[in-house]
């Protein structure tokens, strides 16, 4: 018995060429997000390994590739805010803000870089202060104790 997904067209899509169709197909699809056994694991033609998630048409499969952006714009979706645009506008879906969040391994919490302001006429590189290893070069080495 031949299935009916058979005689699809199949599709990868990245974000860049997301439309509010597909997007709106895949909030209906996983209202809640994609879990890990969702997603789709296979190697495109340059053997790179893609992860997506599947939603199909009457007559298209497409396969989404999962990132962060996907995730965030599935979760802040909102119809009305493709209501300008053609459904098949890949303009449409904007890259959403990302917070860059700290790394919750290190134990370095308390450690906070400060930036470094240099003299205008300091024109040296920091390269220069420091020897193969990137430790600073100390000067005046007759005064330490090791």
């Amino acid at each position: 018995m031949k299935n009916r997904n058979d005689n699809l067209k199949r599709v990868i899509v990245d974000f860049k060429k997301l439309t509010p169709e597909i997007l709106a197909l895949l909030v209906e699809k996983y209202p809640d997000g994609y879990d890990e056994d969702q997603i789709i694991s296979f190697r495109n033609a340059s053997n790179e390994i893609i992860e997506a998630v599947e939603v199909t048409t009457k007559d298209t499969k497409y396969l989404v590739k999962v990132s962060k952006k996907l995730a965030i714009t599935m979760e802040n979706y909102d119809e009305d805010d493709y209501g300008d645009f053609a459904t098949d506008d890949p303009e449409a879906i904007q890259d959403p803000e990302i917070e860059i969040e700290a790394d919750d391994d290190d134990d370095d919490d308390d450690v906070v870089a400060k930036p470094v302001k240099l003299d205008e006429d300091d024109d040296e590189d920091f390269d220069d202060d420091m020897d193969e290893d990137d430790e600073p070069i100390d000067e005046d080495d007759d005064d330490d104790i090791d």
